[in-house]
């Protein structure tokens, strides 16, 4: 599922894109547009494991097209295909909602074979997976640590496999980090994903919050943000910081569940990861700044759920 962490990351692109926009029209409807980016990334998802099952399943199809040339070698026709067996890649195949998925999104249509074909030929060529299909037996720590190979070691650091993505999805570059993260707690727990409904009532309701309360208090957080800079000229200030500190700001003051050092950790972190090397820092000073003086003000109320 869809983290917070992850929400941020999407509010704050979509933040950035409002403001660097010349025709403020084309975000009429912010919430809108949040959703379609949201919906584009949970397609880019399905897509990169439905490429993933695909890679495993070519084993079977590598096998029947060496067994049916005209001359045949012994080794043609002793193809081992163990990986299409795959425990763990016959549990992804057999999910429902990953089925429903497939039926509805229809990856198949986007799918480059050859490109399948290829990786396929790279996993066979690894150490890893002569290791795997020499042993008998199929043990359930070494059933996903082969799929999860395919995907961190020859998908993601594939070049043609990466521009296959990025004539695709236009969304890819923004999203990949989020999509290693989601790939990576998919292999984990499978079975807790619903691939309709990558993000839960409550999170989507964080998700609105955030985007409309940042819009509706820009006025008032800047109002906050801008005596606090002293120094720092604020037309010459990266704009995603100032965008990053506008949510932390807004989270502070209005998101009453959500901890302080919880938000301020979290936009710092951000900072370091989107912005400048020395954002993490700068974002820090100012929110933490903002931060002391509201709560002296008595106007930060958190709700705390600790017995």
């Amino acid at each position: 599922m869809i983290s917070r962490r992850n929400i941020r990351v999407k509010v704050m692109q979509l933040l950035y894109m409002i403001e660097a926009a010349d025709n403020p029209v084309a975000f009429k409807k912010p919430v809108d547009e949040l959703q379609k980016q949201l919906d584009k990334s949970r397609e880019l998802f399905v897509y990169l494991l439905y490429f993933l099952t695909e890679v495993a399943r070519y084993a079977e199809t590598n096998a029947q097209k060496r067994a049916s040339r005209n001359l045949p070698t012994e080794e043609d026709l002793n193809v081992n295909i163990k990986i299409a067996g795959n425990e763990f890649l016959w549990q992804i195949l057999e999910n429902e909602s990953f089925k429903k998925a497939v039926e509805t999104d229809l990856p198949s249509k986007l799918l480059d074979k050859d490109l399948v074909k290829k990786i396929y030929e790279d996993l066979t060529n690894t150490e890893k997976y002569k290791e795997y299909i020499s042993q008998e037996g199929r043990e359930k720590a070494k059933e996903k640590e082969i799929i999860k190979l395919i995907f961190t070691q020859l998908m993601l650091p594939n070049e043609l496999f990466i521009a296959h993505l990025e004539e695709l999805f236009n969304n890819w570059d923004d999203d990949a980090d989020m999509m290693d993260q989601l790939m990576q707690n998919y292999i984990q727990k499978p079975s807790s994903y619903n691939l309709q409904e990558m993000l839960s009532p409550e999170k989507w309701g964080f998700a609105k919050s955030l985007l409309t309360t940042t819009l509706e208090k820009k006025d008032y957080c800047m109002e906050l943000i801008k005596p606090k800079l002293k120094n720092w000229d604020s037309e010459r200030i990266a704009q995603l910081d100032m965008v990053l500190m506008r949510m932390g700001v807004c989270e502070l003051l209005y998101f009453e569940t959500i901890p302080t050092k919880v938000t301020i950790n979290e936009y710092i972190d951000l900072a370091k990861d989107y912005s400048t090397p020395q954002s993490g820092q700068f974002v820090n000073g100012i929110l933490d700044n903002i931060h002391k003086e509201m709560l002296e003000a008595g106007k930060i109320h958190k709700v705390s759920f600790k017995k």
